[in-house]
């Protein structure tokens, strides 16, 4: 068997999925990759998570075959594949139906950057991409959901690296990060951000967003080259 360690990085990160809220039923998947060999580690397609074991997460090339598994991969794979394809430093991606996410991604709407817990993760607007075209959707729909994303940030000029997510309008949020760790964490925070953004508007449907240069100071006090939050040479503790 391949990929051992990996394998339960990957299983750990989709079974945290239900204890942090973000999904139900099977409605959420993660994955990582091995840069080296250029394995992808994924979800089975619809095993709900109690019967998830590390044993039967499924290995693929980035072209999609199956390399080792008994089990079919996460419907999700190609949309995967093409982020892993496109941006080189990302690790891990999550996709989830979240609730406060998918309300963003329904309606159509960006996600404002309105306070401070955004910024510490997203530097500006959390994208919420066009819909599929029925030739999109009828023709390698998961992999043409992919691209939309990858279309999405280039059109806005956000980098995967400081925007590690997008609303895939009518469907829901994928997050990533240099690890399945992190990727996990990113949807964790954009769920909370959504509902907090949520929160703001119906107490003020008037809320304008805040100002760039409190956006500068959290984001780059955590995240740029003279970050002085957290302790020196301390690892950030990964959320599982």
């Amino acid at each position: 068997m391949i990929l051992e360690e990996l394998r339960k990085r990957v299983y750990a990160a989709n079974v945290a999925l239900p204890e942090y809220g973000l999904v139900k039923f099977t409605w959420g998947n993660v994955s990582a990759i091995d840069r080296e060999l250029g394995y992808v580690v994924i979800k089975p397609s619809g095993v709900e998570y109690h019967n998830l074991g590390p044993d039967n997460m499924v290995i693929t090339d980035l072209e999609g075959k199956v390399i080792e598994g008994e089990l079919h991969p996460s419907s999700d794979l190609m949309t995967h594949l093409e982020l892993y394809k496109a941006y080189p430093e990302i690790g891990g991606v999550v996709h989830t139906h979240s609730t406060e996410a998918v309300g963003w991604a329904q309606a159509g709407r960006d996600i404002p950057f309105y306070g401070t817990t955004h910024a510490d993760y997203f530097y500006g607007t959390i994208p919420a991409a066009r819909s599929l075209t029925a030739d999109e959707i009828h023709s390698d729909y998961e992999r043409k959901t992919g691209t939309v994303i990858i279309e999405t940030l280039r059109e806005r000029s956000s980098s995967y690296k400081v925007v590690p997510g997008v609303l895939v309008r009518n469907h829901g949020p994928f997050t990533w990060g240099k690890s399945p760790e992190e990727a996990l964490y990113h949807s964790v925070v954009l769920e909370e951000v959504a509902r907090m953004a949520r929160l703001t508007e119906q107490l003020n449907p008037k809320a304008e967003e805040a100002p760039t240069y409190l956006l500068d100071k959290h984001y780059l006090r955590k995240h740029g080259s003279a970050a002085y939050y957290g302790q020196k040479q301390a690892k950030r503790k990964e959320i599982l």
